[in-house]
C-alpha cells in the first residue's frame, strides 16, 4: 500500500531519565522534555497531552510527597506509543488510577483533578512500589498524524 504514512515511528526506543528538584519550577522543564523528546523523535503520541499529564504527575509528587528529595521523570519512547514514570520516595500509592472517581471534584476547588485527567486522558496508567518508594506512569498510544495536535 502506497501513500502518506499515518503513523510516525522512532527508529528504535528512546528513555530519558531526569532528576527533578522538589519544587513546583520542576513543572515547566517537566513538560520541555517531553515536548522536546516526542519532537526530536518525530514520535506520533499526542505532545499536548503528554505535556498536561506530565504536568499533573510533577505536580502531584512535589504537592503530595515531602520536600528535600530529588523526584525523578523517565520518559520512554516506543512504536507503540510513550510512557511517561514520575519516581518519588512517598511508598504511599497516590490514589486509585484504576476506577473512576466516587465522587467528582468539588467544582469550586483549585485541586483534586490531576489523577481524574490522567485516567481519562491516558489509554493505561498506574502506580509501582520501588526500592526508594513509588513511581506513577500513565501511557499515551500513538495517534494518526491528522489527529495530532500541531508542534
Amino acid at each position: 500500500m502506497n501513500g502518506p504514512a499515518l503513523y510516525e515511528l522512532p527508529s528504535a526506543p528512546a528513555s530519558w531519565r531526569v532528576a527533578l528538584p522538589h519544587t513546583v519550577a520542576a513543572v515547566p522543564v517537566a513538560r520541555a522534555l517531553v515536548r522536546t523528546a516526542l519532537a526530536e523523535h518525530e514520535h506520533g503520541a499526542d505532545c499536548d497531552t503528554a505535556e498536561l499529564l506530565t504536568a499533573e504527575l510533577v505536580a502531584n509528587a512535589v504537592e503530595h510527597t515531602s520536600g528535600g528529595k530529588q523526584i525523578e521523570l523517565v520518559v520512554e519512547l516506543m512504536p507503540s506509543g510513550c510512557q511517561v514514570e514520575v519516581h518519588d520516595t512517598d511508598p504511599a500509592p497516590p490514589g486509585d488510577l484504576t476506577c473512576p472517581a466516587v465522587e467528582m471534584p468539588d467544582p469550586w476547588q483549585e485541586h483534586g483533578r490531576g489523577l481524574l485527567l490522567i485516567r481519562a486522558l491516558s489509554s493505561s496508567c498506574g502506580h509501582r512500589s520501588t526500592d526508594s518508594g513509588k513511581a506513577v506512569w500513565f501511557r499515551l498510544p500513538v495517534v494518526p498524524a491528522q489527529r495530532r495536535s500541531p508542534a
